[in-house]
This record gives C-alpha cells, sequence and structure tokens, in this order.
C-alpha cells in the first residue's frame, strides 16, 4: 500500500499530517505536483513533479495508483478515477470517497460547475480549520488501523 497526495491543492497542515503517520506506520508516501515541493528527507516520502498543465497531476495519480493504495485529494473526478482502480480516496476535510457516495458527489460537483458557468457566485470552500484538520487525522487514523497499520 502506498499514499498519494495530490499535492498542487493540498494544504501545508495536511502534508504534515501525512509526513507523521507515514513514518509511524511506515508507509511510502508520494506527493504529486507540478511545482517543486519541499519534504522531509526520509527514504518514505518522494516528491514527484509531474509538468504543468490541466489534470497532470491527477493522470499521474491515475495512471500509477494500485488497487489498496490511499488517494489524499479534494479533486472528486480524481477521486472517482482512484476508486474505479479499487483505490481509497479521503479529502483533506477528512470526508472518505467511497463507491457508495461518489455518484451523488460527481453530481453535486456537475450542478454546482452548471451554476458557476451562468455567472452565479457559488463562494469557494471555507477555510480549513482546526475541526477540519482533527476530522482528517481522525478519518486517516480510522484507515490505516482498518488496514493493519496501527
Amino acid at each position: 500500500m502506498q499514499i498519494w497526495v495530490d499535492a498542487d491543492a493540498c494544504p501545508v497542515v495536511i502534508k504534515e499530517i501525512l509526513y507523521r503517520a507515514c513514518e509511524r506506520v511506515q508507509i511510502p508516501l508520494a506527493l504529486v505536483a507540478n511545482q517543486p515541493l519541499g519534504t522531509p528527507k526520509s527514504s518514505l516520502i518522494k516528491s514527484i513533479q509531474v509538468s504543468g498543465g490541466f489534470d497532470v497531476a491527477d493522470d499521474y495519480i491515475v495512471e500509477h495508483v494500485t488497487a489498496g493504495d490511499l488517494v489524499i485529494t479534494a479533486d472528486i473526478p480524481l477521486a472517482a478515477q482512484v476508486i474505479e482502480k479499487s483505490g481509497h480516496v479521503i479529502n483533506p476535510r477528512g470526508a472518505e470517497y467511497t463507491a457508495e457516495n461518489i455518484r451523488q458527489r460527481l453530481a453535486m460537483r456537475n450542478l454546482m460547475e452548471e451554476i458557476r458557468s451562468t455567472g452565479q457566485n457559488t463562494g469557494g470552500p471555507a477555510p480549513l480549520g482546526h475541526s477540519d484538520r482533527q476530522r482528517f487525522a481522525n478519518a486517516l487514523d480510522r484507515f490505516l488501523a482498518r488496514h493493519g497499520h496501527q
């Protein structure tokens, strides 16, 4: 099992939680971004820089993820592709995307995109707060425990 991070939009505090968790349970962590990333020195943590462009990092993750891997992303289309490959997905706010809920999430995303295309301002997500960080850390711990990593 490996953890993949859609790192361009992943908050620093979430990356820090992931660094500590991967060291604690000895699971490889790969951060994929189209810009250089500073990561801690560790044989378990690697930063992969892809070329700039729309969905290049997402495409890299989809190409390399294998069944059972965990992906950290808020990108719902990417999450759907990972789930199709029998991977697991948690977003940076601690929500787990599953085969049971991804279609509903995609439909809501598409609806909101359609509303925004009419010029309506739907606002963006609220800033990541302490409760979001805690929810993410708890979701990650539950996931790792379910998959035999304490």
